[in-house]
């Protein structure tokens, strides 16, 4: 008769993508069901580096799930572009804050609810929402949420347009809203007009929602320097496509 005895919890690694061959070679494995990789034979010496920070709440505090709901595009302004919360943090604390916000989402897109499908280049990936106080020039994060990449390119239409892929991100964008395509323009054109308002100042960054869920950040750049890093890292997406 087989036991119904639980066995003993997964030690649950957080092992960032880009370490993930490492990790595996050290030992690891990948439970598919949990989307997650674990330590079969605790405590393993080489996974200790990996070992689990305690998960983040499914709610991070001051965050509203409401704000920016759906499709739309959300351009950063330029003196913010490639600083945002995955480059304040640490691999593994990314890492957390990923699988809890795909987790909380089901696993689908919060836009469109598209499934991830390997085969069709379609992932999850995790994108803030941001507040802007012109009073302040404060930009403070008020939500992450899960977006397929279709999606998620869409709504950085910027990045779309460097990368050579705008047409692409605009019906996509439309087939998921139902614009036809003068409404697609006009959002768009709308959009540009706030970003280049936007991207006349520099920011100062405000993450408390990740602080307060003792989340430690890298300090974050200075605006000068965002600004700064913006330029460089920029020109290196362009030099690509």
């Amino acid at each position: 008769m087989l036991s119904t005895t639980p066995g003993p919890a997964r030690a649950w690694l957080d092992v960032p993508y880009g370490d993930k061959d490492q990790a595996k070679a050290h030992g690891a494995r990948w439970d598919p069901g949990a989307r997650r990789w674990f330590d079969p034979r605790p405590p393993t010496a080489g996974l200790a580096r990996w070992a689990a920070l305690p998960e983040v709440p499914d709610l991070l505090p001051g965050e509203d799930r409401s704000f920016g709901s759906g499709l739309f595009v959300d351009m950063v302004p330029r003196t913010c572009w490639f600083t945002n919360v995955r480059t304040c943090v640490s691999e593994k604390d990314w890492e957390r804050l990923r699988r809890m916000i795909l987790g909380r989402a089901g696993q689908r897109c919060e836009a469109c609810g598209a499934e991830p499908d390997r085969g069709a280049g379609r992932y999850l990936e995790a994108h803030e929402r941001w507040a802007y106080d012109d009073a302040t020039s404060t930009q403070a994060l008020r939500r992450l949420i899960c977006l397929c990449s279709p999606c998620h390119l869409s709504t950085h239409i910027g990045y779309a347009n460097v990368t050579g892929r705008a047409e692409q991100a605009l019906a996509h964008l439309g087939e998921v809203t139902g614009m036809n395509r003068a409404q697609v323009a006009r959002h768009v054109d709308d959009a540009g007009q706030l970003w280049t308002a936007r991207s006349a100042r520099r920011w100062h960054l405000d993450l408390t929602m990740l602080t307060d869920a003792g989340v430690t950040l890298r300090r974050p750049e200075a605006p000068a320097q965002r600004s700064r890093t913006a330029d460089h890292t920029l020109s290196r997406h362009r030099g690509r496509s």
